[in-house]
């Protein structure tokens, strides 16, 4: 069990399921409750394809591709600040028109393409999510014996029961919602919306200091002037 603990609460800690579901429902509140437990659905298929992916192939896509960790970091850190900041920017839940009560809203987009921009990536399961992910995998033993096997199936669990979380409270965060009230749910979102632009700077500054460690030190110092 000590790699399937290790994996969930890294993976646990970093994706933070629980805050992210006020963020989720932020950003589907117009929603219909149904199309919202739909994408909620989805939202945690993708998830779990993402981190499994990560795990297993990540490292090995990142190197055909020719794409380095500090470069995903520095991409998935600005997409991540500037959802953050749209959401810091959005008009509060609290702030309802007195004169009319708005319906849910039913969309003609289907849930899984609504679902994986940006619900998913990078709001659920971005560039630190599977940067960690890929250090995770970059663990597993070497060779065709048992504790290979042993590494994926703890892992796998580790990744299921993220994903399980993910889909139950996504699913029921208008029930959470209305258990702070909506300026409660409102002071949760602004503060989650905070946080992930937080986040998505500490994502790109870390990226960008490994890309400016990599650079070779006085490069053209021998060089006559």
């Amino acid at each position: 069990m000590k790699t399937f603990l290790l994996a969930f609460g890294a993976l646990f800690s970093i994706v933070n399921p629980l805050s992210s579901a006020f963020i989720f429902f932020g950003a589907t509140r117009e929603l219909d409750s149904r199309i919202r437990r739909h994408v909620a659905r989805w939202v945690a298929i993708y998830a779990f394809a993402i981190v499994a992916i990560s795990l297993y192939v990540g490292a090995y896509l990142l190197e055909f591709f020719g794409i380095s960790i500090p470069v995903l970091r520095v991409s998935g850190g600005i997409i991540i600040a500037m959802s953050g900041w749209r959401m810091l920017n959005a008009p509060d839940i609290t702030e309802q028109r007195r004169t009319e009560t708005p319906d849910p809203k039913s969309i003609s987009i289907a849930p899984s393409r609504l679902a994986f921009y940006p619900l998913t990536m990078p709001l659920t399961t971005g560039p630190g999510t599977i940067s960690v992910a890929i250090s995770l995998g970059a663990r597993r033993p070497s060779g065709f014996h048992a504790p290979l096997f042993e590494f994926c199936g703890e892992t796998l669990a580790a990744v299921l029961l993220l994903a399980l979380l993910i889909y139950l409270l996504y699913r029921h965060s208008a029930r959470l919602a209305r258990m702070l009230g909506a300026t409660g749910t409102s002071i949760v979102v602004r503060l989650s919306a905070f946080l992930l632009f937080c986040i998505g700077i500490q994502i790109l500054w870390n990226g960008a200091a490994e890309l400016l460690a990599s650079l070779p030190l006085g490069a053209g110092a021998d060089n006559p002037s």
